[in-house]
């Protein structure tokens, strides 16, 4: 017995090490990647309006126009606001949004310029830019896709922006030039059609001093892990992968720090301190996009391709092929998992004990973290082109972006009520960022902050 109580002791201690380290960078009013902290969408106490226009201006604090095509989402750390984007000598370039099957690549081969924006969270004036490429595009991207769909990271002394095989380059937070890692040809498309390139959108990730990155591609795919002040390479872990998009997660868990990867053959749990594998499991789609998440000790792990379209909770602590056998939908290892029911491109939501999941046909599930066990499924009020971006939470709200411009609020909790939709004029593909009472929204052509004026 008093066995059992120690180890649930510990348990318990490193869950609530690993929430307050969480809470403590959106308390800072840092979101230092995509999704914030640990990829989790979640930021309690901006006391956001239900209500804004970005036609009109209402609720609208600054709007800036960012130029190019990028589907990156902004990063804030401080008072500054980071994003990325890839500018076309073709004035028309643009990306196709919509609900579709197609796998063609976009016709747009001409030079490009990838920049990376610095901007002062509290106006909207751009601090400075930095030219990173200049050059045709080493490969081609997906008609929905953009050459910026990775998103930045930082933390606070660094800032680190993917643009493929045109390299990752690091800056400092004045915009003076660190480091640039060449990460080879990143050959990124259909798994079962190798010409057709759609092109990478995995993004970086800095913990304790790494920058880890996930690179899977139709040739050489690997997780590597840069020293953040030099770009050295610190350890480097071969896969055997299909393309992929999804972005690495690290996460302290009862059981140490793990680094989970979402991938076609095997989603994957490391050790980030040293790239060792520790688990593997088999089961998910060939195409896979959403980011893992975590919470009390299990990562959510999705991907939404036919047949397999599956959710996994996987338990922090596994070791080994943890792949499920037979019809068994869950393990020691493995909380509980759904066939069918993972998203296509939304990674997933974990917010007050519940999982949300967002198709991008605007199917809206909701489980119990714990259990799996359905609370509810719907259709949401707008559907449109469908929805790319990732829904995100504040103070007992989800929303969410639609392609062709439009913003949900929802209610969070077992019984959903749709509280406004709020149109903002221009596509929407990134996901948002939420920061001091303010959420910063990307859209194809500018950057929007969303907030209550404040004497």
């Amino acid at each position: 017995m008093r066995t059992s109580r120690s180890q649930a002791l510990l348990v318990l201690c490193a869950m609530c090490a690993a929430s307050l380290l969480a809470q403590e960078d959106t308390r800072s009013g840092n979101w230092p990647s995509f999704r914030g902290p640990q990829a989790s969408g979640v930021a309690d106490g901006q006391d956001l309006p239900d209500r804004w226009s970005g036609e009109t201006g209402e609720n609208i604090l600054w709007q800036t126009p960012i130029p190019g095509l990028g589907h990156s989402s902004p990063i804030v750390w401080g008072d500054r606001v980071f994003v990325t984007s890839a500018v076309s000598s073709d004035p028309g370039a643009m990306f196709r949004p919509g609900l579709y099957g197609d796998g063609d690549a976009s016709a747009d081969r001409s030079r490009h310029r990838w920049m990376v924006y610095a901007i002062d969270k509290t106006n909207g004036e751009v601090l400075w830019d930095r030219l990173a490429y200049e050059g045709e595009p080493i490969d081609k991207r997906h008609i929905k896709s953009t050459y910026a769909s990775s998103t930045p990271a930082t933390d606070g002394r660094v800032v680190v922006a993917s643009f493929g095989s045109h390299g990752v380059y690091a800056y400092d937070v004045a915009g003076g030039f660190l480091w640039k890692f060449d990460p080879g040809r990143m050959d990124v498309g259909a798994y079962d059609i190798p010409t057709y390139e759609w092109g990478p959108a995995s993004s970086p990730v800095i913990w304790n001093d790494l920058v880890i990155l996930q690179v899977d591609t139709q040739g050489e795919s690997f997780v590597v892990a840069l020293e953040v002040e030099t770009g050295e390479i610190v350890w480097k872990t071969g896969r055997e992968e299909l393309p992929s998009w999804g972005t690495p997660t690290v996460a302290a868990t009862s059981a140490g720090p793990e680094l989970v990867t979402n991938a076609s053959n095997f989603i994957r749990g490391y050790d980030p301190r040293t790239g060792e594998e520790l688990w593997r499991l088999g089961g998910s789609s060939k195409i896979t996009a959403p980011t893992p998440v975590f919470s009390e000790d299990l990562f959510v792990v999705a991907s939404g391709r036919d047949p397999e379209r599956p959710v996994f909770a996987i338990r922090a602590g596994a070791r080994g092929d943890i792949t499920l056998t037979g019809r068994n939908t869950g393990s020691d290892a493995v909380a509980w998992s759904r066939a069918q029911r993972g998203p296509y491109m939304p990674t997933p939501l974990i917010y007050e004990g519940l999982v949300y999941v967002l198709e991008n046909n605007g199917i809206f599930d909701a489980y119990d973290l714990e259990t799996g066990e359905e609370v509810y499924r719907a259709r949401l009020p707008h559907l449109g082109s469908g929805f790319s971006a990732s829904p995100v939470a504040a103070d007992g709200k989800i929303y969410l972006a639609g392609e062709d411009g439009e913003m949900l609020v929802l209610s969070s909790g077992p019984e959903p009520a749709h509280i406004a939709t709020n149109a903002m004029g221009e596509l929407l593909m990134a996901t948002p960022a939420l920061s001091d009472g303010v959420m910063y929204v990307r859209s194809s052509r500018s950057l929007f902050a969303i907030g209550r004026d404040r004497p």
